[in-house]
């Protein structure tokens, strides 16, 4: 019982801020979707003057994205992000390519005018206001996004909540519907389901203290017989096994 509690101490204590995966190395993976998300955003940088990252979290993947752009640097680069200590990181981040972040709730308007920018990104974004993308969109300007499918790491879910009801809110024919009716034409709609594997308990714990969506009010107190559970049955058959839902998203602005 030991190891156990080490364990969870252990994924307790980790820090959540930002979108960095790297404590995860050795203790969970996850299939990367074959179309290469920040290389996309990195190969459309350069045709873009302006640029605005959605719910960037800690500003890791834009950053990186900016970075790798082939040393073009847009005029005008922006983020919005909801979470105070994410702001705070992003801001870090993306100062050194004239970045400003502006700290906004995920469902609010966007803090920007019409028609100001050629590119919008964003990855895996918690709801999409899809008017909004298309305010701020100057005309041919694009929109591009990895999202995260319907029943995302159910099996984790189900193991630590029982069966669950999947919520297609977030699925791509909804949003090639919302796309189409914000006056955005869906040019690209690719999705994958991919493999994950949890090593050890700790590696749960925080996980689903990072990714607080996929049980929702997860505490280690609240779910101490589950985390119990799902300890013994990875130390009896190996690493715990889930299935992430990814789809990419492009939309140009008519």
């Amino acid at each position: 019982m030991s190891r156990f509690e080490d364990l969870v101490a252990e994924g307790e204590a980790a820090p959540v801020e930002g979108w960095d995966f790297s404590w995860f190395d050795g203790r969970a993976s996850e299939e990367r979707p074959p179309w290469g998300y920040a290389n996309l955003v990195a190969g459309r940088i350069p045709t873009a003057d302006a640029v605005l990252d959605v719910q960037t979290g800690g500003g890791e993947v834009f950053a990186g994205a900016l970075a790798a752009a082939h040393g073009h640097r847009p005029g005008t680069v922006r983020a919005t992000e909801s979470w105070p200590p994410n702001v705070a990181l992003a801001g870090d981040r993306l100062r050194p390519y004239g970045g400003e972040v502006a700290e906004a709730a995920d469902d609010a308007d966007l803090p920007y005018g019409e028609a100001v920018f050629d590119l919008v990104v964003s990855r895996h974004p918690t709801v999409v206001v899809w008017p909004e993308v298309a305010r701020v969109l100057r005309r041919g300007g694009s929109y591009l996004s990895q999202q995260v499918g319907p029943g995302s790491v159910r099996e984790l879910t189900d193991f630590m909540m029982g069966p669950q009801p999947v919520n297609d809110a977030r699925s791509p024919a909804r949003a090639r519907a919302q796309a189409d009716a914000a006056g955005l034409e869906m040019v690209d709609l690719r999705e994958k389901r991919l493999r994950m594997e949890f090593r050890d308990v700790g590696a749960v714990v925080h996980f689903l203290r990072k990714v607080v969506w996929i049980v929702p009010g997860f505490t280690v107190a609240g779910y101490a017989r589950r985390l119990a559970a799902l300890h013994e049955r990875i130390v009896e058959g190996g690493p715990f096994l889930a299935h992430s839902q990814r789809y990419l998203v492009e939309a140009r602005r008519r």
